[in-house]
């Protein structure tokens, strides 16, 4: 056996172990009852402890170093080649981070998301407060541990997004404000579109999952890789490309919520199921940061996928143009009076709201803003658990002219705290922007594309991107996809020439 195959053999072991760890989150989040939270991160931090230590494990080094050797004359851009330099980043990364710390993140994860979810229920922000509190104490020795040069908030940035610093999140926030102000405000000052016959008439959950499915399965997801469950807070997790599944979450008076939910669910699962075969249970489908099984090479590359399949085609005109008769056979009284011109201005409003995953696409971002404020200053000890309700507050109304009336609708809508994945939220927002400069690119290159997307064949997009980014899963990393795929590093152009195109008509001024 050949160095590079004992190498390949240890991390296939660890990927393994991730998968494992992804179907017991699978679990929690679609199937386990309440009781089950305290032993499910028993179990979790069980598994992760095998992982960790497998991988930190001076054997492991020894294994790196070998498969150096034997991969040093071979092509840069090589999937073996690049496998190996990734697991010495991350071992030389990982290897500082205490292994109890990580121990205790993952024991943690499943009672917190088990707490948070009651509190969520409860509007009772003081119950989940303790172990949000715990949560980002772990975060704080993690950031300590990884280390970094300006501010500790880095190095938690780096584990979701490589490279991506305070600084430059500064500079890009600057530059969407400057472009998205001016398009909030037309939107303000323009008539509300009616959307009583989403918010006063009943859509039956069943026929809402099957016209979801039937989209998703449209755009190209294999339900014979994949399914679709009902769970809190949606969510893709992947099991190797040979098993990933999305979810979603139904509410009868607001259709839009699952089957955009499942849009963007199944943007993250074709990333997952477009991976080279050749590349399963490998270094290159493994977070070694993490401990994950998951094919994309960061969160925000990832978050472009989802964005572009539930927005740039799930919202677009010319998707409605082909799927609204469809959609009114599965809800012919509910939509019986309603045109395609309204329907689409319903999906498409824009409206300050207090709920980040119902925002439009103007607004959202601001919600990315708040929460990376939040974050910082969490993890800097300038803002205090306990004091977050409150600043949440302030910074609503500074931003979007709103205040929540509960805690369930502010800090405690989303899951990822509870989760640990403090960092994480910033990637949205790039996933936002890479979004729109991938689409522009894979159009202005495939001169066949818009008339496909006219007549509903997704094929030569979803060709496209596979062929330009789910392939690679994590070989390069996002700056060099961008750059060999669209021709420049992230550019928040397309993205403001996008919304300025699509809302510039909504609401011309």
């Amino acid at each position: 056996m050949s160095a590079y195959d004992e190498f390949a053999r240890r991390m296939a072991r660890i990927n393994d172990l991730c998968c494992v760890l992804n179907l017991l989150t699978w679990d929690a989040g679609t199937q386990m009852p309440p009781g089950g939270a305290e032993t499910r991160g028993q179990q979790a931090a069980t598994i992760s402890a095998i992982a960790f230590e497998t991988f930190t494990d001076p054997k492991t080094l020894e294994l790196i170093r070998a498969a150096e050797a034997e991969v040093a004359g071979e092509d840069p851009d090589s999937y073996r080649r690049r496998a190996v330099e990734q697991a010495r980043q991350a071992y030389e990364i990982t290897r500082r981070v205490p292994a109890e710390v990580v121990s205790q993140l993952k024991e943690l994860r499943p009672v917190t998301e088990s707490v948070w979810a009651r509190a969520r229920a409860g509007e009772n922000f003081a119950a989940f407060a303790p172990y949000l509190e715990r949560m980002v104490e772990l975060n704080r020795r993690v950031a300590d541990a990884m280390g970094y040069d300006e501010h500790p908030y880095d190095a938690l940035l780096s584990r979701y997004e490589p490279g991506l610093t305070v600084s430059q999140l500064q500079v890009l926030f600057a530059e969407l404000r400057a472009g998205l102000d001016p398009i909030l405000a037309r939107a303000k000052a323009a008539p509300s579109p009616r959307i009583d016959f989403l918010t006063e008439r009943d859509y039956p959950e069943e026929a809402q999952r099957a016209f979801a499915l039937e989209m998703v399965q449209k755009f190209g997801y294999d339900l014979n890789r994949g399914r679709l469950d009902p769970t809190v807070h949606p969510f893709e997790i992947s099991f190797t490309r040979q098993d990933v599944r999305i979810t979603t979450r139904y509410q009868r008076r607001w259709m839009p919520a699952a089957v955009f939910g499942a849009f963007h669910e199944s943007g993250h699962a074709l990333y997952e199921q477009g991976a080279d075969p050749a590349l399963t249970r490998s270094a290159l489908t493994t977070d070694l940061l993490d401990f994950y099984a998951v094919a994309g090479v960061s969160y925000g590359l990832h978050e472009s996928q989802s964005r572009l399949w539930e927005n740039l085609v799930g919202r677009s005109r010319m998707f409605w143009e082909n799927h609204y008769g469809r959609l009114r056979e599965y809800f012919p009284e509910q939509l019986a009076d309603v045109e395609l011109e309204e329907f689409y201005r319903a999906i498409n409003r824009v409206e300050p709201s207090f709920i980040r995953v119902e925002a439009d696409e103007v607004t959202y971002n601001y919600h990315i803003m708040l929460r990376v404020e939040v974050e910082k200053r969490l993890i800097e000890g300038s803002l205090k658990v306990q004091d977050l309700p409150e600043f949440w507050r302030e910074q609503m109304q500074s931003l979007l002219g709103i205040t929540p009336p509960n805690d369930r609708l502010g800090p405690l809508q989303d899951i990822h705290w509870a989760s640990g994945t403090i960092g994480s939220f910033p990637n949205y927002t790039l996933g936002n922007v890479m979004s729109a400069q991938f689409f522009e690119a894979a159009c202005r290159q495939v001169p066949e594309m818009e008339e496909a997307l006219a007549r509903a064949d997704y094929r030569p997009l979803l060709a496209w991107l596979t062929e330009n980014i789910y392939r690679h899963a994590r070989a390069f990393l996002p700056d060099e996809l961008l750059r060999r795929s669209t021709g420049s590093p992230l550019n928040t152009g397309p993205y403001l020439r996008y919304l300025n195109r699509k809302y510039g008509e909504l609401f011309p001024g």
